[in-house]
């Protein structure tokens, strides 16, 4: 993967033209051009003055994290810094109500109206099609999204996928208002729909693994998701020897009217 900080700070520093840069560091000559104005890179600094420059773009602020990733928007004119960070979440996710929720920090209710609004505004959307393809030339698949992906699976709650109507009416939420890449399985049964979650066992434990690349707030969660597991495991072992031998992933049968 490119590292965008060297390639800027190489263009800024020295006199080596925008082709050159490209074929040097392997990205496409319209992707740095993309990168070189969005960011406003600006060229006459010193290796001393250029550094100084990446601090104080620092923010210090609450939304510091989201601010940093701003950085990554293609450059509109017409977006808000909320807008942008929806394209960016949205990207992330492909899920609009999940983009608009942590974009926005609003209610579930709320995202789920506001996030396909959003889909639907030409000015978001066309930054979405520039981000989506910018991705796919630059092939972003770095570790971070590997260990992402792994704590969507592990920290997974089957209440995210069904929605209880009263009594024991329940069905599934429409999959654009979910994350479907962690189902492992969604079909019609003759009972009703089964649905079935990735491993979050084996989520679990490649975690386990790399606790030292997880925040102090996902370690915390690790060890509570670990504890719930066990003690369901354990629950588990005792059902086995009442007969049932189903030790799999989480899934939940969601049953017709008719059939009770």
């Amino acid at each position: 993967m490119p590292n965008w900080e060297e390639i800027q700070k190489e263009w800024e520093t020295t006199k080596i033209t925008l082709a050159a840069l490209a074929e040097k560091h392997g990205v496409k000559l319209g992707t740095l051009k993309s990168r070189k104005s969005r960011e406003a890179w600006v060229r006459g600094q010193s290796n001393k003055d250029a550094t100084k420059s990446h601090k104080d773009a620092t923010p210090t602020k609450r939304m510091q994290p989201n601010m940093k990733e701003l950085g990554l928007v293609v450059e509109s004119d017409n977006l808000t810094d909320k807008q942008r960070l929806f394209c960016i979440y949205y990207i992330k996710y492909f899920n609009a109500t999940k983009a608009y929720q942590k974009a926005y920090e609003c209610a579930y209710t709320t995202a789920m109206v506001e996030g396909h609004r959003h889909l639907r505004n030409p000015k978001i959307s066309a930054v979405i099609d520039q981000m989506r393809e910018e991705k796919m030339n630059e092939k972003k698949i770095s570790a971070s999204d590997v260990l992402q992906k792994y704590i969507d699976i592990a920290f997974a709650d089957i209440g995210d996928y069904v929605e209880v109507d009263g009594g024991y009416s329940v069905k599934v939420r429409p999959l654009e208002d979910i994350d479907a890449s962690l189902i492992s399985e969604l079909s019609n049964t003759e009972n009703g729909i089964k649905l079935k979650l990735a491993d979050k066992m084996k989520a679990l434990d490649m975690l386990a693994k790399y606790t030292d690349l997880l925040s102090d707030n996902d370690k915390k969660r690790l060890q509570e998701e670990k504890l719930k597991v066990s003690i369901n495991k354990t629950n588990a072992e005792i059902e086995k020897l009442s007969g049932n031998d189903d030790d799999g992933p989480i899934e939940i049968m969601i049953t017709r009217k008719d059939d009770r």
